[in-house]
């Protein structure tokens, strides 16, 4: 542990180093990493207690930098603090490790992508409330910027934070009064920023973030606090270099080489005092307990629907694993995952009508080793695309299920239809897509992804749906099912949950018409299997009908028609291409052409006058196309 001079000099050390890594890089946010250097030093080499040999320690203090651009002084910190050994001044360089704003570090060192203001905070929770269901003693300490505060997010976890007593949290703000273009909402108006913490239920300290002595302090009283604190820390943007201190205009700037070198001059070029950090003591630990779930036993002229099927999958991993978590944005009784509550109370969380404090949260908390699953209707997941962009790329393993996605939730109307969901999921990078068309299917790609890493999106439909499938069973991800099929087909139908089934009443009236069809269950949307799907589809007439429940842009019809591009498929969507209105389910599913009546009409529109009718007789549904698979 540093003294006080100690880690003065620390902190000088720091300025020193992010004044040559953003000169050499020739950018980066340098003020704002100023004015944060004391915090910074007090954390690393006095308060916090961690593992510098191990930064997966379970008991270790963890930190997340919400004010991501301040990314050099972390860098710097973990430097010195000898847990990693990157060159500093390869910072914002093509093949260095230390980008312009924090990434999962190679290391282990970062295990949070931030950046996107006001998510830090909420990531933080998520790490604090794994403790408090582990029984672990870590604090989680969060660095926020000042104008980061006026994120709706922010306030989404300051709420959350204190419903769950979550008294092992300590958030910083540094408060240096300066944003991007200018001051920010509040500027150093600290007296507001209390009223308003403690009107959440923080305990709330105003300090100088400057001054060793009072941040050691507040520190010491964070950890006697029966709340969770937060540290209102008045500093100066710019704190060490008269040119800059309190000065607007230097946001995201760094300084040429001739005004860096009269900089440093400002602060000696000392040896970096020796530290002891110490190790977090080691605690007994209940192991988790993991076996195989069981399966739910569904008849065969059973109507159950996907979304109940998902939470009754859910109920049966809480019971065989306990590291499964399921939150819930305030509609477990519509996603069913309310059935983890009544089997494994402990391992349900409610989320309220959060919908982006819930998606950083299940991020904060697979960090610490759960398998979270995160509901919500899918229409509402849209709020919290960002909160999904950048869990992407923090080597998550979060699943998220959106319920009543569609036309077909019927009279409850547009605002409640998720139509963009798919595409949205689509675009994230590594991500997976699951869409269920039965309870079967739904509970055994549950499991699947449960036991697949990642970013994972499962749509389930609000109707009731019979059950298409047979407990043997199998959906390997990238692959579909083939549910009907002849040696005379001349188109294949394709649908995925509500169009599935409208799909297979589209067989059966084509088939009365001699036009032979084959159907095709889409329940893996990404990743997708496009050289066995090309060969299926030109072995059953080379013409194709896709029809989705889904907005066009982004949906499956553009992802087929962009996996199947230059492949002289014939490719027909259909899908939701005008504004819905509320009404029944079928009504909707026949206004907007998405019903087996809209599927008939366009196979004959597609299929030649010419094209020969045979006499038909129905093979036996297989399991998998028997298509290789892509290498």
């Amino acid at each position: 542990m540093a003294n006080i001079g100690e880690l003065e000099d620390i902190a000088n050390i720091l300025r020193r180093d992010v004044i040559g890594m953003t000169t050499e890089a020739g950018s980066g946010h340098l003020t704002s990493c100023l004015s944060c250097a004391e915090i910074m030093s007090s954390l690393f080499f006095q308060v916090m207690h961690y593992d510098i040999k191990d930064p997966f320690n379970h008991e270790s203090d963890e930190f997340i930098l919400s004010k991501g651009h301040a990314a050099p002084i972390l860098y710097s910190s973990l430097y010195h603090a000898g847990a990693i050994a990157y060159y500093l001044k390869g910072l914002r360089q093509l093949n260095s490790p230390l980008e312009g704003h924090p990434l999962p570090l190679p290391s282990g060192w970062i295990k949070a992508a931030t950046g996107s203001l006001g998510q830090g905070l909420s990531i933080g929770i998520g790490i604090a409330l794994a403790a408090k269901l582990q029984k672990r003693k870590y604090t989680t300490y969060v660095l926020m910027g000042d104008s980061e505060m006026s994120e709706g997010s922010v306030y989404e976890a300051l709420q959350f934070a204190t419903y769950y007593n979550l008294n092992n949290l300590v958030a910083i703000v540094d408060i240096n009064k300066l944003g991007q273009r200018g001051e920010t909402m509040l500027g150093y108006d600290l007296k507001t920023y209390k009223k308003r913490m403690e009107a959440f239920g923080w305990n709330a300290l105003i300090i100088d973030g400057h001054n060793i002595k009072q941040l050691l302090g507040a520190f010491a009283k964070a950890k006697k606090s029966k709340k969770p604190t937060i540290i209102l820390a008045k500093t100066i943007k710019g704190k060490g270099i008269s040119f800059l201190e309190g000065k607007n205009g230097f946001h995201g700037k760094s300084l040429p080489k001739e005004q860096a070198e009269k900089a440093l001059k400002k602060f000696p070029d000392i040896p970096f005092p020796k530290v002891e950090i110490i190790r977090p003591e080691k605690l007994d630990f209940e192991p988790p307990f993991i076996k195989s779930p069981k399966l739910t036993t569904y008849k065969s002229n059973e109507y159950v629907s996907t979304r109940e099927s998902y939470g009754q999958a859910l109920a049966n991993l809480a019971q065989a694993d306990s590291t499964l978590i399921a939150i819930d944005a305030e509609v477990s009784n519509s996603t069913f995952a309310e059935k983890v509550k009544k089997v494994r109370s402990k391992q349900f969380i409610e989320g309220f009508i959060m919908e982006q404090n819930m998606i950083d949260v299940a991020l904060g908390m697979s960090i610490k080793g759960f398998n979270v699953f995160a509901s919500s209707f899918a229409a509402f997941l849209t709020r919290a695309h960002d909160q999904l962009r950048m869990s992407s790329i923090s080597n998550p393993n979060i699943t998220i299920c959106g319920s009543h996605a569609g036309i077909s939730i019927g009279e409850d109307g547009v605002s409640q239809m998720g139509l963009e969901d798919i595409g949205m999921f689509r675009a994230l990078p590594n991500s997976i897509i699951l869409y269920p068309s039965d309870a079967i299917s739904a509970e055994k790609l549950v499991y699947t992804i449960y036991q697949t890493r990642g970013i994972k999106y499962i749509r389930t439909t609000r109707s009731e749906t019979p059950i298409l499938y047979k407990p043997e069973d199998k959906f390997p991800l990238g692959e579909f099912k083939v549910l009907r099929e002849s040696l005379q087909d001349s188109v294949v139908l394709v649908g995925a949950g509500i169009t599935l089934h409208e799909s297979l009443k589209a067989h059966e009236s084509l088939k009365k018409d001699g036009i032979s069809s084959a159907v095709v269950d889409l329940y893996c949307i990404k990743p997708f299997n496009s050289e066995a799907f090309i060969n299926f589809v030109k072995s059953h007439g080379n013409r194709l009908v896709i029809t989705e429940d889904h907005y066009i842009a982004g949906g499956i019809g553009e992802m087929l028609s962009r996996e199947l591009d230059n492949s002289g498929i014939t490719i027909k969507t259909l899908a939701v291409t005008s504004l819905p209105h509320s009404g029944k389910k079928d009504e909707l599913l026949d206004r907007y052409g998405i019903n087996a009546k809209a599927i008939s009409q366009e196979v004959k529109k597609i299929i030649p006058a010419s094209t020969e009718i045979f006499e038909l007789k129905p093979k036996s549904p297989r399991k998998t196309s028997k298509a290789k698979k892509k290498k």
